[in-house]
């Protein structure tokens, strides 16, 4: 998956918001209220449910307009930053203190697993321009992919299907089908028995 930018804050908010552009803001107003709502959804409705509600959170992410296939298990903890651009198919699991930070589309297969305090870092600046604007791009976790605890994916990456990224290690690049990567950054130590 190329790291094509789906957003840059720079094309999109206006000079006139504020003369330091370090201080305007990367969404607009509606975005950021809607953000504020879920926001308040997720720490008064969804954080709170008992362990068990798995149905009851996914109704939360789709009320959200997240794509959400059957038997998703998203555990209390678990945080998505804009519901309405997350897609997943069946059987994903996102473990608690798992973050998948989406300002532009996280899509996830079939059996994909998040364990606990993975992140999904959909955005990254522009460093090289004074206006430091906020750059979104996509990021795919493939069909039966595991992002192990604590282990980090960057903007843009594909995690290819069946791909394991082991505890505590960093991609900021794609992860074949079916390999084992470990690291910071991480290299690829092995193939994964196909199923």
């Amino acid at each position: 998956m190329a790291k094509n930018v789906r957003y840059n804050a720079a094309e999109h908010i206006p000079a006139a918001t504020a003369t330091d552009p370090y201080l305007r803001p990367a969404f607009s107003a509606g975005d950021r209220a809607r953000r504020q709502l879920w926001s308040l959804c997720w720490a008064i409705l969804y954080r709170p449910s008992p362990r068990v509600m798995h149905g009851w959170r996914v109704f939360l992410l789709r009320s959200f307009g997240a794509t959400m296939g059957p038997n998703c298990h998203f555990y209390p903890n678990s945080k998505v930053w804009a519901p309405w651009n997350l897609v997943c198919a069946d059987q994903v699991t996102a473990g608690d203190g798992a973050v998948i930070y989406n300002p532009a589309p996280i899509r996830m297969g079939s059996h994909a697993i998040l364990s606990q305090e993975a992140y999904l870092c959909g955005a990254t600046h522009d460093y090289d321009d004074a206006r430091f604007p906020l750059l979104a791009c996509e990021i795919e976790v493939g069909a039966y992919a595991w992002v192990c605890a604590r282990a980090t994916v960057g903007p843009g990456v594909c995690v290819g299907e069946g791909a394991v990224l082991g505890l505590g290690s960093v991609t900021t690049r794609d992860l074949e089908p079916w390999g084992v990567y470990a690291g910071v950054p991480a290299v690829k130590v092995k193939e994964r028995k196909r199923r």
